[in-house]
């Protein structure tokens, strides 16, 4: 009986060292939780990635919450699978499973990292910990507050249609600013508000967007119709309403919380935002107290 038990739980250890060595998928695993949802950290892993040197282009693996980064480390290369979890509309749990891309290293690793610190832990725990500190910057510099339902009203505006990546949207405004203006007061146009944009097309997957950026405007009477300058109307819609506060560039958040905010309560929209900036951010100040109202209208039956 005694030798039945010993060759079970040595099969049992043979077993899990085979599994350990040779089957897991990572060497090396880092857990934190981060006050923001998932998106959030989607979007700043994205363009933190974006910016290193050594580290390729982030991919999504299957959807928004799982990602995989590769980095090229003198004469190794490193991969992270981000895995973002949301555990609740504010927070979320972040695991990232590190693995060395050559067998031998993986399996030194495996055998190293539970007794001791390497190289390859220290440098996985530094990465991972400038991307922490840079999400918590990030979070403290924006607040998304839902209203929730309300009213947006008609505008006319004149406009440019601009194609862009995501983070570039604010890039787009800005180049298209004073062209704008300078083409309606050149023209005697009377103003109906700030400047507002309209999202046509975003395209989740290669986080790219289409939209319309320009002035609301009282009448486009007697303006010029032969410039690269469009009029339309907005259509006064049924809608669900966030306020933003931080940094136009990442405006963005507020979109994916008024998603959230709409499949809590079961409401369906269209996820083209229409964005109202009250705030001019050649001003300067804190990004904080720039305001920017944000609708996604509400599907109609």
């Amino acid at each position: 009986m005694i030798k039945k038990g010993s060759y079970i739980f040595t099969l049992v250890i043979a077993l899990f060292l085979i599994w350990y060595l040779f089957i897991k998928p990572t060497d090396y695993i880092i857990n934190f939780k981060s006050d923001t949802f998932s998106e959030t950290i989607n979007q700043s892993l994205k363009l933190w990635s974006a910016g290193l040197e050594n580290s390729s282009q982030l991919k999504e693996v299957n959807d928004f919450e799982h990602l995989e980064q590769v980095w090229n480390i003198q004469d190794s290369t490193h991969i992270y699978s981000w895995e973002i979890k949301s555990t609740s509309d504010s927070t979320s749990q972040v695991t990232v499973g590190i693995k060395d891309k050559d067998f031998m290293n993986s399996i030194m690793n495996k055998l190293m990292v539970p007794f001791t610190k390497t190289n390859f832990s220290i440098g996985s725990e530094k990465r991972v910990l400038d991307f922490m500190t840079v999400l918590k910057d990030h979070i403290e510099n924006f607040k998304v507050t839902i209203v929730g339902e309300e009213n947006f009203e008609e505008k006319l505006i004149a406009y440019v249609p601009i194609k862009s990546a995501q983070v570039e949207k604010a890039l787009g405004m800005m180049e298209n600013t004073t062209f704008i203006g300078n083409f309606l007061l050149q023209n005697g146009a009377q103003l109906d508000g700030p400047p507002m944009l309209e999202i046509t097309e975003w395209d989740r997957v290669n986080d790219s967007i289409d939209y319309n950026f320009g002035y609301p405007i009282t009448s486009k009477e007697n303006l010029p119709t032969d410039s690269e300058i469009l009029y339309k109307t907005i259509s006064s819609t049924r809608a669900i309403k966030a306020i933003y506060n931080g940094n136009y560039i990442t405006s963005d958040r507020a979109w994916y919380a008024l998603l959230r905010y709409a499949k809590k309560n079961n409401l369906s929209v269209e996820p083209k935002a229409i964005e109202i900036f009250y705030n001019n951010p050649d001003m300067g100040g804190n990004s904080l107290n720039w305001k920017t109202e944000i609708y996604l209208p509400l599907k109609t039956e």
